[in-house]
């Protein structure tokens, strides 16, 4: 039996220490594989269970000069933090936390603000997890887990809303002082006459004071940079608020010398020309502007979430001793007996318990069409009573334990996770403010040392190199994107539960389907009857007894048939069943085997070559109807012909996944000739038949090892294992319990068209996120060098420090608007 196991690692310094314990574990007899991450210090091990221990992993760890011990998965928690202004920030928390012992992994994200720490609580506390984000220079905020998903959010949004109003607040301030401020500054260049009193030409004292009076408000308003980003430099851990308060400290320090060289009298003229006080303020207003505008960007990324979040009524009508009491939503919990009146939202999950009406379930499953609800049918919280009738409904679930609870926090979760494709903006925004800090440095001593330009011209190259630098977009550029793409999919009824299952969802280039509930409705009725030396109702009844054990799709088609015809059914008093062949039975006296050809001929049942048996056979099989073979007493008895009709919608799914480059198989345990028949309606390529369900799994593997991408379809019941072993597991919803279990992407309706949803929004979202690190790094690629001076160099203009803090705001704008542009994206047409 193949384990997952987790240890923490003691005694690696370096990656050639990650590296050899890699090799040395995972070339171990019967380990599968071992993956070694040097930055949190744990190693994942796959092994079989059976062949070698833990402890025998352990000691191989030590033998090569480490200490190992289990990490028990404990407590998952996801914390809010505050004081994060880019990726820089994010990704040195990321690895601050994740060396802590005892964390067995921290996710944190730029883009909704929030860590997610799994860690042993027998090792590590949670108070000492916020000490060490305060340490870190943040803010540790609510404990999502303690206060229930739809609690934090809100709390989240109000303070976002809150946060967004102060720097609205303080972008208008800065801009009122700043405006002026460069129409005195930059006036006289285009002959805008000034009053003599602050005339560089007249009063050079006054032209100076006047800038300083209005600059010192703008560096007030803009105080968070110098609040975070000195002590971050102190710390050596510089981020993007370090750049920025590094670059217009410099601006205004060396103007305020000009200013004091003006008030002693050294040539105040030449100095009163030499200010840059409306540079440091210019720069500090157009990245307050920029931060605003992508915080309301970054705002509106989440607004599937809020609308999921809102589907929640407020209050609920309980029936109680036959009298009505409207009560609020959290007071009711399971048991209770809600009243649904027409036009009224469900304020619980629950099962119909008197009424017939018609349900909305498209914020939910994304189909637009009412389902009809009667007695016995559940019906999920959140859900509108669109019909004309009132339902009684009998509570389930309440709470985090409701569908959309689940669908909340399993969208929540995939919001805050990471894609392989960002490890690269990952790594390169760990290193990037001490290597933008170095390259400003190097290019200003260049500059003044190598080139006949004066020290303020360096001192610009400085400020522009330091100011244009833009860690934050190349952050951004991967959470933004995959929280609005899974958000946009909840919306369209596709759940998809990480990052990774996004990306790994447009590579796919073959699908392997399951044949029932997947392909087919799921609802198998008897079709036709032969019947050897039975009459037809005395043989069906036999079957009906026999199967009514089971919960086999089969079984159940075969008693309803019964049900209908309403016939007498004799008593079963033995019943085995042989898994993935059939049923052995004691019925009404008699020895009864159901199941396919194999599994009688196994038993020595004779006439199953008969030409009417064989007839039949290939009549039913040639329909693409599934032979129940039925013997009594050593016999055959009867063959019973099962028919489950493909989905509507399946032919034209398949034929644009092909048209989209992608192999479809379809894997069933029906033999050969009636798989054929299925997959030649559905205009499918490939059959694998008579398929065990506990070797689906098997036959994904082979696909894999083929080099293929796969992924499998299935209601995730009885394929789970296949679901699991393929590189993506997709699940329809007609199971949805253990579908959202099961399953990387859920569809929630269960039609073959949300297939081509996930498939489509996944390369849609994939794409989004290949534009934004291309534009993030571009920004930064090409703005760094200008900033530098590169195009001065050859004859070109140098770099104002205003136009490259102009730019390093657009870049994250750009990024974040972007990314917005997936809450659109609509899926094509069957």
């Amino acid at each position: 039996m193949i384990m997952k196991s987790k240890f923490t690692i003691k005694g690696m310094t370096c990656s050639a220490c990650s590296s050899r314990l890699e090799r040395v574990v995972g070339n171990m007899n019967d380990v599968e594989s071992a993956s070694v991450n040097l930055a949190t210090e744990t190693m994942i091990a796959e092994y079989d269970s059976e062949k070698v221990s833990e402890d025998r992993i352990m000691e191989a760890v030590s033998d090569a000069g480490f200490e190992a011990s289990p990490l028990v998965e404990g407590t998952s928690v996801s914390i809010s933090i505050s004081g994060m202004t880019c990726s820089a920030c994010s990704s040195r928390l990321e690895r601050v936390l994740g060396n802590m012992d005892g964390v067995g992994e921290a996710q944190v994200s730029l883009a909704n603000e929030s860590a997610k720490i799994t860690f042993n609580p027998s090792q590590v506390s949670l108070r000492d997890i916020r000490q060490t984000v305060r340490d870190a220079g943040f803010e540790p905020g609510s404990l999502q887990d303690e206060m229930g998903a739809k609690e934090a959010y809100e709390e989240r949004r109000k303070q976002t809303e809150e946060r967004l109003a102060d720097m609205k607040k303080r972008l208008i301030l800065a801009l009122a002082f700043t405006v002026p401020l460069l129409v005195i500054t930059m006036g006289h260049m285009v002959g805008m006459p000034l009053p003599q009193s602050i005339a560089p030409s007249t009063s050079p004292l006054g032209f100076a004071m006047i800038q300083l009076v209005l600059t010192t408000p703008v560096l007030w308003f803009g105080r968070d940079f110098y609040l975070h980003g000195y002590p971050n430099l102190f710390r050596g851990a510089p981020n993007m608020d370090s750049l920025i308060a590094v670059g217009t400290s410099a601006a205004f320090i060396y103007s305020l010398w000009n200013l004091i060289e003006i008030i002693l009298g050294i040539d105040p003229m030449a100095k009163a020309m030499d200010l840059y006080f409306e540079s440091a303020a210019t720069i500090l207003a157009l990245i307050l502007l920029g931060k605003y505008q992508e915080g309301r960007a970054r705002s509106r990324t989440s607004s599937a979430i809020e609308k999921l979040m809102d589907l929640t009524p407020r209050k609920a009508i309980l029936i109680e001793d036959g009298q009505q009491r409207e009560v609020p939503v959290e007071e009711v919990g399971p048991g209770d007996l809600m009243l649904v009146r027409p036009g009224d939202r469900v304020g619980a999950d629950g099962k119909v318990e008197e009424g017939h009406s018609a349900i909305d379930e498209s914020m939910l499953t994304g189909e637009s069409l009412p389902v009809s609800k009667d007695s016995g049918d559940d019906v999920a919280g959140g859900t509108v009573n669109t019909g004309g009738g009132a339902l009684k409904i009998r509570v389930t679930h309440v709470g985090s334990d409701t569908m959309l609870a689940r669908i909340i926090k399993l969208v929540q979760d995939a919001q805050g996770s990471k894609a392989p494709i960002s490890s690269l903006a990952d790594t390169v925004s760990f290193y990037f403010v001490p290597a933008v800090m170095a390259v400003a440095v190097t290019a200003a001593l260049c500059w003044f040392l190598f080139s006949a330009e004066p020290f303020t011209f360096a001192l610009r190259i400085f400020i522009s190199v330091m100011v244009i630098a833009c860690p934050c977009a190349m952050g951004l550029a991967t959470p933004t994107a995959i929280m609005v793409g899974t958000g946009r999919g909840a919306q369209l009824g596709v759940l998809i539960k990480s990052g990774e299952a996004l990306e790994t969802a447009g590579k796919i280039n073959s699908i392997i389907f399951d044949k029932t509930g997947t392909l087919t409705y799921g609802r198998p009725e008897v079709a036709e009857i032969y019947t050897a030396d039975f009459a037809e109702d005395e043989l069906l009844a036999m079957a009906a007894s026999a199967e009514n054990q089971s919960e086999h799709p089969l079984a159940r088609a075969v008693v309803r048939a019964a049900e209908d015809r309403k016939l007498s059914l004799p008593e079963t008093t033995e019943f085995e069943a042989v898994a993935g062949r059939g049923i052995s039975t004691l019925t009404g006296g008699r020895k009864l085997l159901l199941g396919n050809r194999e599994f009688l001929e196994s038993s020595f049942t004779a006439g199953l070559d008969s030409d009417a048996a064989q007839k039949a056979f290939d009549k039913f099989a040639g329909a693409g109807q599934s032979p129940l073979f039925v013997s009594c007493d050593g016999r055959l008895a009867g063959i019973l012909a099962i028919a489950d009709r493909i989905k509507d919608e399946a032919p034209m799914t398949i034929d644009r996944l092909h048209k989209q480059g992608v192999e479809v198989v379809m894997l069933t345990g029906d033999n050969k000739t009636v798989a054929a028949e299925i997959a030649s309606r559905a205009g499918i390529d490939r059959v694998i038949a008579g398929v065990m369900p506990d070797r689906k799994a098997e036959e994904v593997e082979k696909e894999k090892q083929a080099g293929r991408k796969v992924a499998m379809i299935g209601d995730g019941i009885n394929d789970a294992p296949a679901l699991a072993t393929a590189d993506l597991g997709i699940a329809m919803g007609t199971g949805i319990d253990v579908a959202i279990e099961s399953g990387d992407i859920v569809l929630m309706k269960g039609e073959l068209g949300g297939v081509l949803s996930a498939l489509s929004l996944s390369r849609a979202t994939v794409r989004n996120i290949k534009q934004n690190l291309f534009w993030a790094f571009a920004f930064n690629v090409l703005g760094i060098p200008v900033a530098a001076g590169l195009l001065y160099v050859f004859g070109g203009p140098s770099l104002s420090p205003m136009f490259a803090a102009a730019a390093m705001a657009l870049s994250s704008v750009t990024v974040v608007s972007n990314a917005l542009r997936l809450r659109f994206f609509e899926p094509e047409k069957l």
